[in-house]
């Protein structure tokens, strides 16, 4: 049986390429119900739980934060989440979990078997669970994105992948991991937006790098957020490196190159041989924990 259900051949043909929205029957699926739920928090690595609480400006992006979330058991994270203003961002649930192994394998495969020719790798299963009327700042991804609402609703603005939405610099910036994926946002743009309205059982996927940012509805929200990388977006995403290279070392001022034309494959080997040599050093930024969870009341945060 599909986990989707309306593929079509103009589906199959724009995926990956353009923003699709789809149906899917994950939602009715045990894993996630509140037991399922609580069962993953237990066993999820907790080193690797993301935990964060936002302002509720859409512009404030630096009012993101991390926490931590101590000794809390998977019953009083979900409470947390129900009860707060929290975000729980599980990464690779698929490389700590076997039925999340087992439900990526299944995603991607139905994929391949829909979209032929379709090739993914560096697969990142991602679980997220947040509170009523959270939010993720706007920002852009490296890989390519599809966003699974399993739970509550909320909603989606997707913008075009061009200035001054996506400034080449900017791309740059973040494949180089010089800056965070989050950047300053206009709320005029919302005008150019394809927004997207997601409740149980609806998928949207969108263009490579396109920026976005999500508003939560009034109640609990869970998700899957899977990222991927096909022989194409790992171009570009070279590509953009390469730029960024050409940019700080000779001046230029380069495009991306869309297919695997003979630049494009020449700015693909420039920029593995930046890589290689560490031509381009990245200053990631890491948030300190700025506040833990209250193990005495659900939702409350306290210094760290």
């Amino acid at each position: 049986m599909s986990i989707v259900a309306d593929w079509s051949a103009e589906k199959a043909r724009a995926f990956t390429r353009e923003n699709l929205a789809f149906t899917h029957d994950l939602h009715q699926r045990e894993m996630f119900s509140d037991e399922g739920l609580i069962e993953v928090l237990d066993r999820y690595p907790r080193d690797r739980l993301g935990v964060f609480t936002m302002g509720r400006d859409p512009v404030a992006w630096t009012s993101w934060r991390r926490g931590s979330a101590g000794d809390l058991s998977g019953a009083q994270l979900l409470d947390a989440a129900k009860q707060g203003r929290i975000w729980l961002n599980l990464r690779e649930t698929n490389r700590h979990l076997p039925a999340y192994a087992a439900l990526c394998e299944e995603i991607f495969a139905e994929k391949a078997a829909r979209a032929p020719g379709l090739k993914t790798f560096k697969r990142d299963l991602g679980l997220l669970i947040s509170s009523a009327e959270a939010q993720v700042f706007y920002h852009l991804d490296v890989a390519l994105v599809s966003l699974w609402q399993i739970r509550g609703g909320k909603r989606v603005w997707v913008y075009p992948v061009e200035a001054p939405f996506a400034p080449q610099e900017t791309l740059e910036r973040i494949v180089l991991r010089e800056t965070a994926e989050q950047f300053p946002f206009d709320p005029a743009w919302d005008a150019a937006a394809e927004v997207f309205d997601l409740t149980p059982g609806r998928m949207v996927t969108w263009k490579q790098n396109a920026p976005h940012r999500i508003v939560n509805g009034p109640m609990l929200n869970v998700s899957l957020s899977i990222e991927f990388m096909t022989p194409e977006a790992l171009m570009r995403a070279n590509v953009i490196y390469a730029n960024a290279v050409l940019r700080r070392r000779l001046g230029a001022r380069p495009r991306v190159q869309a297919g695997f034309t003979p630049l494009g494959l020449g700015k693909v080997a420039l920029a593995r041989g930046a890589k290689a040599i560490g031509l381009q050093k990245p200053d990631e930024r890491v948030l300190p924990a700025s506040f833990r969870l209250d193990p005495a009341a659900p939702g409350e945060l306290l210094p760290a």
